[in-house]
């Protein structure tokens, strides 16, 4: 999905919402455990492990200030991680990967995540956003569409098994 930067209209959204920059090798340990339950699902962001969060945090991309924590009673309640793409004509900011623990599902923190997220990469130059989602994560489309954002491509993966010739 894609979006112009910064959004038009970031509807319902507390001015007091904070979040802070992911701290490597302080919150490694919980944010494994909150990414594990939000993407529980998931059979590749659920399984990650401190091998794959240190391959990424490795990544030239990788910048800890668009990594965005949002913790309740100093606890990681939900995340947005950005990354900015230089390889274009002009750069792109993209929601590498959002996710909310499900303890704290239904109160927004999705949305006010998202929004922190693209007013991050709107302040870092990039006028143009997006955001790759499963196309069976209809409460996540609907969300985005919300925010003022549309599909741009769609791919279509077959799971299952083939039979050898």
């Amino acid at each position: 999905m894609q979006c112009a930067l910064p959004l038009a209209a970031p509807h319902n959204t507390s001015a007091d919402f904070a979040t802070r920059a992911f701290r490597p090798g302080i919150d490694d340990d919980e944010w494994l455990v909150v990414n594990a339950r939000a993407f529980a699902a998931h059979p590749e962001q659920g399984d990650w492990n401190h091998e794959v969060l240190a391959a990424r945090m490795k990544e030239h991309w990788f910048d800890a200030q668009g990594f965005l924590i949002h913790e309740i009673e100093g606890r990681i309640a939900g995340f947005c991680w950005t990354k900015v793409h230089t390889d274009h004509a002009s750069p792109v900011g993209e929601i590498y990967v959002i996710g909310v623990d499900p303890a704290h599902h239904g109160g927004g923190l999705g949305r006010a995540l998202a929004i922190a997220g693209f007013a991050h990469l709107a302040a870092r130059g990039p006028r143009h956003g997006m955001l790759y989602v499963a196309g069976d994560n209809t409460a996540a489309i609907h969300l985005y569409e919300s925010l003022g954002m549309t599909i741009a491509h769609r791919d279509d993966v077959f799971i299952g098994a083939v039979a050898a010739r």
